[in-house]
């Protein structure tokens, strides 16, 4: 008869399993960087396609759609932006009011000359 105290192999002991949303918000984190390198891309490949296209206006909606990509996914380009709109207030000016709110979230500000 054998010995009944006789002791069993351990179990292999494994880590727990990733949740989705864990998953799901490095995911979304990344899928907001790409979209904000792409842009920050469109806003410079934007220049270069304005002076190459001076009669026809591609550059300004691919700036335009740059930035809103860039304002809207990503905290630093949304710091870069507004550094640039403090520095060359003429910029925001010229920007329509939804864009403005679109990107930043905000009304224009309203400055005096």
């Amino acid at each position: 008869m054998p010995h009944e105290n006789t002791s069993l192999p351990p179990e292999p002991t494994y880590a727990p399993p990733i949740t989705i949303n864990v998953l799901r918000q490095g995911v979304n984190v990344a899928v907001r960087q790409v979209l904000a390198f792409l842009g920050l891309g469109l806003i410079v490949l934007s220049v270069p396609v304005g002076f190459a296209t001076p009669f026809l206006p591609v550059g300004l909606p691919m700036a335009v759609v740059g930035a809103v990509l860039l304002g809207r996914n990503a905290v630093w380009g949304r710091r870069w932006m507004e550094s640039v709109l403090m520095r060359h207030p003429r910029i925001e000016k010229m920007a329509p009011n939804w864009l403005m709110t679109r990107v930043f979230g905000r009304e224009k500000r309203v400055f005096t000359d």
